[in-house]
């Protein structure tokens, strides 16, 4: 059954003359600022009191004042007016195929790979942009929550209905060592390591640090918590202090941009460990931008694998 609209408890109307009232402390002062008459502007406020159920002003005072129902009333309609004025500016901007504010997170491992060239393609489409890098846990709350418009990371949202997915690529993760390391060719070299060398490990906020610590379980490595980053660039710092080790990918390795003989890497031993990167938006919210938009991922990928940038962790990357 479709909702009637009077199942609404309020309409836009009726907001805006509630904030002129509490933004000029008078029925008599918001009717002039809003070019209506008193009676107009009370029967308005009265209205939406009786259709909230709670009254909105204490009038016993003066100038009058919201009720703590009214405080609010009062912030989150000044959410929903402004998000309303902005719709049909917006509207105009569709119309003429651009978009006013396009906002990316992107994974931290992808930022020196993909951030200018996605920023200058969202551009091209869009008045405002704005490329925000950093954990993917957080960008998927933020996609959620409307704070964002399109993500590129770890896809941990699940059923999520009303989502685009496009793959952009499959890292295996490798061992990080300092320079000095000795030859690591299976589980018993990996344990005799830790025996020596602390592990280094990405932060428990970040995915990839999440699915490192159930790749340890489930090779039966307990190994002590003592250094751990957000960042590619603070593990492969530590790492190349000497006496310490990380698991990473090479996407990691290609944004920390260590400097050349710092340190060496390996083959992780046991089962592999993959990552996969993913971009992912509302169903057609963007048109054909979030495809064009991973298909240029894939490109700057490949890119790097082709072009030597990732050295002889090339085939630990697969482009999707």
């Amino acid at each position: 059954m479709q909702p009637r609209a009077d199942d609404l408890p309020f309409d836009l109307r009726q907001l805006t003359i509630f904030l002129a009232v509490c933004d000029a402390g008078s029925m008599a002062a918001a009717a002039r600022r809003l070019g209506l008459t008193q009676p107009a502007v009370s029967l308005a406020v009265a209205e939406l009191e009786a259709r909230v159920g709670a009254g909105l002003f204490n009038r016993a005072i003066r100038p009058i004042a919201p009720t703590p129902a009214g405080v609010l009333l009062r912030q989150r309609a000044s959410a929903l007016v402004s998000e309303a004025r902005q719709i049909a500016p917006m509207l105009r901007e569709a119309g003429r195929a651009r978009f006013p504010l396009v906002r990316l997170g992107l994974v931290d491992s992808l930022s020196r790979t993909l951030g200018p060239a996605l920023a200058d393609a969202i551009a091209a489409r869009a008045d405002e942009v704005a490329i925000l890098s950093g954990l993917t846990a957080a960008h998927a709350s933020a996609l959620l929550s409307r704070n964002l418009d399109v993500m590129i990371g770890v896809d941990d949202l699940g059923d999520v209905a009303g989502l685009e997915r496009w793959p952009i690529v499959a890292e295996t993760h490798v061992l990080m060592l300092p320079a000095d390391a000795g030859p690591v060719s299976d589980l018993a070299d990996l344990g005799r390591l830790a025996g020596t060398h602390d592990l280094v490990r990405f932060s428990a906020r970040s995915s990839t640090g999440v699915e490192i610590e159930r790749h340890l379980r489930r090779i039966g490595l307990d190994l002590p918590r003592r250094l751990s980053f957000d960042t590619p660039q603070g593990v492969a710092a530590a790492v190349a202090e000497g006496g310490r080790f990380a698991i990473v990918t090479p996407l990691c390795v290609a944004e920390a941009a260590p400097p050349a003989g710092a340190l060496t890497y390996a083959a992780l031993p046991g089962p592999r460990l993959t990552r996969r990167l993913t971009l992912v938006a509302y169903a057609q919210e963007l048109g054909r931008l979030p495809g064009e938009l991973a298909a240029l991922g894939r490109s700057r990928v490949n890119a790097l694998v082709e072009g030597g940038g990732l050295g002889p962790l090339a085939g630990f990357v697969d482009v999707g």
